[in-house]
């Protein structure tokens, strides 16, 4: 599985972007898919995630209310919509995915997905 983000770049405060992931190599609807991010020295961690069995999302707390998930199976594409975006959203954000099927308390643990798209660069500044 080929996993292709991009949609980052630099952004003034309370501002948006949209970070797009394709997949290739899989059946788009067979992944279990998330965003991930990693602000400079601190550790990845989990932004959020389309449940691909029941529609639902999860979103860490930090982005709930601002952040919008979802999916397009037939575009093999998942999507990240950020909007009032602050300064402490800088990352690098990746969009990760598997194939095996992933329990509730799994889907925030970045050890459970096996490919990783290559990043792509969020910087809010004005």
């Amino acid at each position: 599985v080929q996993l292709q983000a991009c949609g980052g770049g630099l952004v003034p405060p309370r501002g948006s972007l949209k970070l797009s992931c394709t997949a290739s190599g899989r059946t788009f609807s067979t992944l279990a898919m998330a965003w991930f991010r990693q602000a400079p020295g601190k550790e990845r961690e989990f932004v959020a995630t389309f449940r691909r069995n029941n529609g639902r999302t999860y979103y860490a707390d930090s982005v709930k209310g601002r952040f919008t998930v979802s999916r397009d199976n037939a575009a093999s594409t998942q999507f990240l919509q950020m909007n009032s975006l602050k300064s402490e959203d800088t990352a690098v954000y990746y969009c990760a995915a598997t194939g095996k099927g992933l329990i509730l308390s799994s889907i925030t643990d970045g050890t459970h997905y096996d490919f990783w798209g290559q990043g792509t660069l969020v910087t809010v500044s004005s």
